[in-house]
């Protein structure tokens, strides 16, 4: 949304502005806008065009007039230093980096984008973008202040910080969250852990050897008792999602006098050379006003495929890569933590590379958080796929996908309980996400862990109805490797915030510890433990099983019915899943994911493996196996305002 949906919601001032165009002179416009309107760079209507978004956008009249295409960034930079009288600097003090005191937090500096440059002539001057604001943060000590000022770019004044900070930045990039709520102390002592867990597989295996039956015995017991804990939670989310609704997906407008928000969106890349231009494409389509939109594409030093691809690419004003040094572990996690202090907006979104994001979500959230309570910190939006039909496995994958994100999510959230968040279409409050360290750089699934921190802290989490599409795995083995991925960081999630229980308790409170219990245990059990019960198929078929001489055939019996009741109820909660018009046609797969689910065993024992082994390893999913079906459908143009009351 720019000036022409502007003048669409409010068309009055836009008339004055053409009435009282063409006789001004700018003599009462604010200092920037007079020295371009008197350079000749822009007209006085258009400086007032500016004025007017502006009334509607917290954004700088630089930013709104870059985004608006009514000036190109060097005359906004000739403009700022011609009303300050300052200089511009020059490429050698940019090429020198910045000189950022030991004592000076390196962070703050690219915040507040001011740099300490030396000129050729040894002066130490500070570089800034915008004047004003530079002299006005609280950041920035005295002594620096105090510097004779030129004026660079934003980026080069950024990069020239993060250039001679690079260390620093990588260590803080690496340790934000705190160590008590971290993994990463797992890495000081790995020949431990592994002498530790294979002890302790000896220990299991020699019991299974002498005592066969009480082992067997003893794990169908615990995966019968997480199958009912895991149905009764499932139906109770189902019945609270039935019973408050489909989450709310258009919110009220924003009340009169209040400005939108600015907005920076993560969006991290890592050899996704297939995907490049179509995200590109993508995100053009966001409806937000762009001069509030500050789009951070985040790659990896060594990925040199996609910054030469990126480097290709015109990239719009509001749009801008930053690459993070090279270290470990390299994750997507720590790339987002060393990107989020070159953020500009005061909400803080995430997206994968092969999103197809609502044209209007960034506006529905930024209305959502204008009116919520100080405690909702975090929206999280749906994810969908654009690829159901592919093959078998993208149909599955997009029924569990529609099952979690539109009814046992929504329930989670309605019966207050924590809410494990999905890595992509999240939104923050940014004063919060620093408050609590960002994400952990160690931890696999980053953004279930975030959602557990949230929650210890007293904030809580609310699902909005805007959706998000993306590609479906479709492939077996990469299937694998995502589930796995995710499993391991399950369960490192699940470690780490049971570190010391007694305080888990009293920062969740006994209802929310209870979810955490319910949620983390069911679901990891149920994908290793799965074999143990789909043993009682043998049951219901009348062949032998290997409890006949412990457990007394009727009550096998009974197990086998119950264990058949839960699959019928799987099979139903998946149909209220996918019961929307926009997922009808995969009913009729839904009998098919009891050979689905299996595949997530499989992945179990690979995350088992890699616990042990390699806590850390981000096994990358690889993206763009369908890309010519997504871009060849358009999905998010093709969705109208009917329809979308229709998805849940």
């Amino acid at each position: 949304m720019g000036i022409s949906e502007l003048r669409q919601i409010d068309p009055q001032p836009w008339h004055r502005v053409r009435r009282r165009g063409m006789s001004a002179q700018g003599h009462d416009l604010p200092d920037l806008s007079r020295h371009l309107v008197q350079s000749g760079t822009i007209s006085y209507s258009d400086a007032e065009l500016a004025q007017t978004v502006q009334s509607y956008c917290d954004a700088p009249l630089d930013r709104v007039l870059l985004a608006e295409g009514l000036a190109d960034g060097g005359q906004i930079l000739r403009a700022q230093a011609a009303r300050a009288n300052l200089r511009l600097a020059t490429p050698e003090e940019l090429a020198g980096g910045a000189e950022v005191p030991e004592d000076q937090d390196a962070r703050h500096l690219i915040k507040a984008v001011a740099a300490p440059l030396r000129g050729s002539d040894g002066v130490l001057r500070l570089a800034v973008s915008n004047p004003d604001i530079a002299l006005a943060d609280p950041a920035l000590p005295t002594a620096l202040q105090n510097l004779p000022r030129i004026i660079a770019p934003r980026r080069d004044v950024q990069n020239a910080i993060a250039g001679a900070a690079q260390l620093r930045l990588a260590a803080d990039a690496q340790a934000r969250t705190p160590v008590a709520e971290s993994c990463r102390t797992w890495d000081a002592a790995p020949t431990r852990r592994i002498i530790t867990a294979m002890s302790a597989m000896t220990a299991c295996a020699a019991l299974t050897m002498l005592f066969p039956t009480i082992v067997f015995t003893g794990i169908v017991a615990w995966a019968t008792l997480t199958l009912l804990l895991s149905t009764l939670l499932k139906s109770a989310c189902v019945w609270a999602r039935v019973g408050s609704g489909a989450p709310r997906e258009v919110q009220p407008p924003l009340q009169p006098g209040t400005r939108l928000p600015k907005v920076s969106v993560l969006v991290p890349l890592f050899r996704e050379t297939e995907i490049a231009h179509a995200l590109i494409t993508r995100l053009t389509r966001l409806t937000y006003p762009k001069c509030l939109l500050d789009v951070i594409l985040v790659l990896e030093e060594k990925d040199d495929t996609t910054r030469q691809t990126l480097a290709q690419i015109d990239l719009p004003p509001w749009m801008r890569a930053v690459v993070v040094p090279d270290g470990q572990p390299r994750t997507k996690p720590r790339a987002m933590n060393y990107a989020l202090d070159f953020c500009e907006g005061d909400i803080v979104g995430i997206f994968d590379a092969e999103d197809a994001p609502d044209p209007d979500q960034i506006t529905q959230i930024a209305r959502r958080f204008s009116t919520a309570p100080p405690d909702v910190a975090c929206l999280q939006g749906i994810l969908d796929y654009y690829n159901p039909r592919q093959n078998w496995l993208a149909r599955c994958f997009t029924i569990e996908y529609a099952t979690w994100f539109r009814v046992m999510m929504p329930g989670l959230a309605h019966l207050g309980f924590a809410i494990p968040l999905g890595g992509t279409t999240l939104y923050f409050r940014r004063n919060v996400l620093e408050e609590l360290g960002g994400w952990d750089a160690h931890n696999v699934t980053e953004d279930a862990d975030l959602g557990f921190r949230l929650a210890r802290h007293g904030y809580r989490t609310e699902m909005i109805g805007t959706v998000t599409d993306e590609e479906a795995n479709c492939r077996p083995w990469p299937w694998i490797k995502q589930r796995s991925r995710w499993l391991k960081g399950y369960a490192t999630t699940y470690l780490v915030h049971m570190r010391r229980p007694l305080i888990l308790y009293r920062q969740l409170g006994a209802w929310r510890f209870v979810g955490f219990q319910a949620h983390f245990l069911t679901a990891l059990s149920q994908f290793l433990l799965a074999p143990f019960l789909w043993s009682f198929w043998l049951v219901l078929l009348g062949m032998p099983h290997p409890l006949d001489d412990v457990v007394p055939h009727g009550a096998l019996i009974q197990l086998g019915r119950l264990f058949l009741a839960v699959e019928v109820l799987n099979i139903i909660f998946y149909i209220v899943g996918v019961s929307g018009r926009r997922h009808r046609h995969l009913i009729p797969w839904v009998p098919t994911m009891h050979l689905y689910i299996p595949l997530g065993t499989i992945a179990a024992i690979k995350a088992l493996y890699e616990m042990i082994f390699a806590p850390f390893y981000w096994d990358k999913t690889s993206h763009g196996h369908s890309l010519q079906p997504a871009t060849a459908q358009t999905p998010i143009a093709a969705v109208t305002l009917e329809d979308r009351g229709n998805l849940a």
